[in-house]
C-alpha cells in the first residue's frame, strides 16, 4: 500500500523528468482515475433519460477543469499560472463586450484581448528571435532576460528560478489561438459569452487537446459545454479504435522511422549518401504525419470517451494533388484558423490593404539584415519593386494581386507560428510559393504550361554549365523530371480514361516531393534551442542539400535498400495505408467499434503487446509539443 500511495503522490506532482505523455503508462494511469471518477459524478444519458441540470453540468466542466489544469501542471509545472491567467482574461473580456453597447469600446476591448494574448505568446516564443534580429541589426550583444524570474526571485527571495533564459510552455500556442478565436467570434457575436467561469476554463483547457491541439474553435466547443455527457456502445468502440489508431501510428510509424533512420541524417547528413538524405526527408514526412495525425487520433479517442467531439485534424494530406490541396488537409484546425482570422481579415481573395504589403515588406526587410546575405538582399529588393510596379501600372489586376499577396503574408505567419526562427520562415514562404505557383499554373492551357517548364528547365540546365552547385543540380533534375513526365502526360489521348488516373498519381507523386522537400527546413530547426536554431537548422540544411544535389552512385542503392529493409517496408506499409479509400476505412473503423466487448478487450491486448515490441530505449516526444 506504501508503494502505491508514493506512485500516486509521484503521478499527480510535477516532475519534469516525467511528463504525462500518452505514450506512457503513467499518462493511462492518470486517464483511469480521472475517468472513473467522470463516470460516478457524471450520469450517462442512455440511462438517466434525462438531460443534466445547470448544477451538475457545472459540477462536470468545474471537475474536467481542475483535472486539466493538474495535467497541464504534471506537464509544465509552474507555467499553470499563465493558462490561468489566460483564461480569466478571456472569460472577463467576453462578459464585458456581451455587456457593451458602444461598438467603438467593443473593438477597443477586443484589441486589447488579442494584444495581451499575442504579447504572452511573443514573449515567450519570440523573444530570442526579436533579440537575435536587434542585435543582428544595430551590431549589439543583448541578451535575453527571464524578467518574470526574476520578479519571481525577487517576490519570493530565492534562487530557484533562472533568469537566463525563457522556457517555452508547452502548447502555448493551441490555447493562445483558442482564446483570440473566442474573443474574436464574441466580439462579432458568432457567439455569445461564456457565463460560468469553470464552463469556460473547461473550454480552454481540455486537457487532451491542450498541448498539441486540434485548436478547438469556439462556435464548435462551447455548444459542447452545455450537453448531458452520452457514451453509447458504438461510440465506446470507435473512441477505443482512434486510440490504439493513434498508439500505432505514434510508436511503430513514426518513433521506429525516427529512431532507426531519420534522426540518424538529420544529425549528421554528411556522413550519409545523396540516396540516404534523400531518402530521410521523404521518411520524415510520413513521420511527422504518424506523430501529429497519432496525437490527434488519441485525443479525439480520449474526448470521446467522456462524450466530447473534437474536430478532424487531417484528411489524408499526401494524397493532395498539389500545395493548395495538400492545406486544406493538413492541420485542419491551424488552416481554418489562419484563414478565418488573418486570411480574410486582410483581405482575402476580395481585395488588400496596406498591412498586407507592409507585413511582407518587414519580413523580407528583417530576413535581409539578419542573413546579411548580398544575393537574397537583391532578390528582396526585386520583389518588393515588381510588386510596387506592378500595383501601379496594372491596376485592374490588383485584386489578384493583393490576393497573392495575402496567401503568402499567411503563409510566411504560419510558418512563423511554428517556430521563431528563419527556418520555420524559410518553409512557409516555399509553401507560399508553391501555392501562387499552381495557381498560375492551373490558369494556364496545357500547351503553354508545357512551354514554360521547358524553357525553365533549359534555363536551369544552361546555368548550372556555368555555376555547378549542388542546390542548382538538384533543382536542375527535378525540373527534368518534371518535364519529362509532364510530356508523356501531354501526349496520351485525353479521351482515355487512364489518362486522367495517370495525371492524378502524378500530381500526388509531385505534391509529396514537393511538400518533403519544404520539410528540410521545418525539421532542421524542430527541438533546437531558439538562441541556436538559426544557425543550426541552415547549417543542417546546407548539408543536406549539398548531399543530395552532389553525384549519385546508383549502385550503392541495393545494399541501402537491403540493409535498411525494415525501415522502408515500413514506409512503404504506411504510405499504402495512408492512401486507401476514406469508404474503407470508415468500413473498419465501424466494424471495429461493433465487435463484441470480449473482442474488443482481445484486441487491445494483442495491439498493447504488439507496441510495447516497438517502445524505443528513450520515448520520443510528440514533435508539436514544441509548437
Amino acid at each position: 500500500m506504501e508503494d502505491i500511495s508514493t506512485y500516486l503522490i509521484s503521478l499527480f506532482s510535477f516532475d519534469s523528468s516525467r511528463p504525462l505523455l500518452f505514450t506512457q503508462i503513467h499518462f493511462w494511469v492518470f486517464f483511469f482515475i480521472v475517468f472513473l471518477f467522470y463516470a460516478l459524478i457524471v450520469p450517462n444519458r442512455k440511462k438517466t433519460h434525462n438531460g443534466m441540470s445547470p448544477k451538475k453540468r457545472v459540477f462536470r466542466n468545474g471537475y474536467l477543469f481542475f483535472v486539466s489544469l493538474l495535467f497541464y501542471y504534471k506537464t509544465s509545472g509552474l507555467f499553470v499560472l499563465l493558462l490561468v491567467f489566460s483564461t480569466i482574461l478571456g472569460y472577463i473580456l467576453g462578459i464585458r463586450m456581451d455587456h457593451t453597447l458602444s461598438s467603438s469600446r467593443r473593438k477597443m476591448q477586443m484589441a486589447l484581448g488579442v494584444v495581451l494574448n499575442l504579447g504572452v505568446l511573443c514573449y515567450f516564443k519570440y523573444a530570442y528571435f526579436f533579440t537575435d534580429i536587434y542585435n543582428a541589426t544595430f551590431n549589439t550583444d543583448i541578451h535575453v532576460i527571464n524578467h518574470l524570474a526574476q520578479w519571481g526571485n525577487s517576490i519570493f527571495h530565492t534562487t530557484r528560478f533562472d533568469a537566463s533564459v525563457i522556457l517555452l510552455p508547452v502548447g502555448i500556442s493551441f490555447f493562445t489561438f483558442q482564446n483570440i478565436s473566442y474573443i474574436v467570434d464574441v466580439y462579432k457575436r458568432k457567439i455569445s459569452h461564456v457565463s460560468n467561469v469553470l464552463d469556460f476554463g473547461f473550454y480552454t483547457a481540455f486537457f487532451p487537446q491542450l498541448v498539441a491541439g486540434p485548436i478547438l474553435r469556439a462556435d464548435q466547443f462551447v455548444p459542447q459545454l452545455y450537453k448531458p455527457f452520452f457514451l453509447g456502445r458504438r461510440q465506446f468502440g470507435v473512441a477505443v479504435f482512434w486510440i490504439l489508431n493513434g498508439l500505432v501510428k505514434k510508436l511503430v510509424l513514426s518513433d521506429y522511422l525516427a529512431v532507426n533512420f531519420v534522426d540518424r541524417i538529420f544529425d549528421n547528413p554528411l556522413l550519409y549518401t545523396p540516396f540516404e538524405n534523400f531518402s530521410a526527408l521523404m521518411l520524415y514526412s510520413l513521420q511527422v504525419y504518424a506523430d501529429f495525425s497519432g496525437y490527434t487520433d488519441i485525443a479525439i479517442g480520449v474526448a470521446m470517451l467522456m462524450g466530447f467531439y473534437l474536430p478532424v485534424n487531417f484528411n489524408s494530406p499526401y494524397k493532395a494533388t498539389n500545395p493548395t490541396d495538400f492545406w486544406r488537409r493538413w492541420h485542419m484546425s491551424l488552416s481554418r484558423w489562419l484563414r478565418d482570422y488573418l486570411y480574410i481579415p486582410l483581405g482575402g481573395n476580395r481585395t488588400s490593404g496596406w498591412p498586407s504589403y507592409i507585413i511582407l515588406t518587414a519580413i523580407l526587410a528583417i530576413a535581409a539584415f539578419r542573413l546579411k546575405n548580398m544575393w537574397f538582399a537583391i532578390v528582396a529588393c526585386a520583389i518588393m519593386v515588381f510588386i510596387a510596379l506592378f500595383y501601379l501600372l496594372r491596376p485592374a489586376h490588383r485584386r489578384n494581386l493583393g490576393t497573392n499577396v495575402n496567401n503568402m503574408d499567411t503563409m510566411l505567419l504560419g510558418g512563423l507560428w511554428h517556430g521563431a526562427s528563419f527556418n520555420f520562415i524559410t518553409w512557409g514562404g516555399l509553401n507560399g510559393l508553391g501555392i501562387l505557383v499552381y495557381k498560375w499554373w492551373s490558369r494556364r492551357p496545357r500547351h503553354i504550361r508545357l512551354i514554360v517548364l521547358t524553357l525553365v528547365t533549359a534555363a536551369m540546365l544552361a546555368l548550372v554549365q556555368f555555376y555547378p552547385v549542388p542546390v542548382l543540380k538538384m533543382l536542375s533534375f527535378m525540373l527534368l523530371v518534371m518535364l519529362v513526365g509532364f510530356t508523356i502526360l501531354y501526349l496520351l489521348p485525353q479521351e482515355w480514361n487512364i489518362a486522367e488516373r495517370i495525371s492524378t498519381v502524378w500530381s500526388v507523386l509531385l505534391t509529396f516531393v514537393f511538400i518533403s522537400f519544404t520539410r528540410l527546413f521545418f525539421r532542421s530547426g524542430s527541438n533546437l534551442n531558439p538562441a541556436e536554431a538559426n544557425e543550426a537548422a541552415w547549417q543542417t540544411a546546407s548539408r543536406m542539400v549539398n548531399q543530395i544535389g552532389s553525384e549519385w552512385n546508383l549502385s550503392q542503392i541495393p545494399d541501402i535498400l537491403s540493409h535498411y529493409w525494415q525501415v522502408f517496408a515500413l514506409f512503404a506499409v504506411g504510405m499504402v495505408i495512408h492512401w486507401l479509400p476514406v469508404r474503407f476505412k470508415r468500413r473498419y473503423r465501424l466494424w471495429f467499434a461493433k465487435m463484441p466487448l470480449w473482442c474488443l478487450a482481445l484486441v487491445c491486448v494483442l495491439v498493447v503487446f504488439m507496441l510495447y515490441q516497438f517502445i524505443t530505449a528513450d520515448l520520443q516526444p510528440f514533435i508539436y509539443f514544441q509548437f
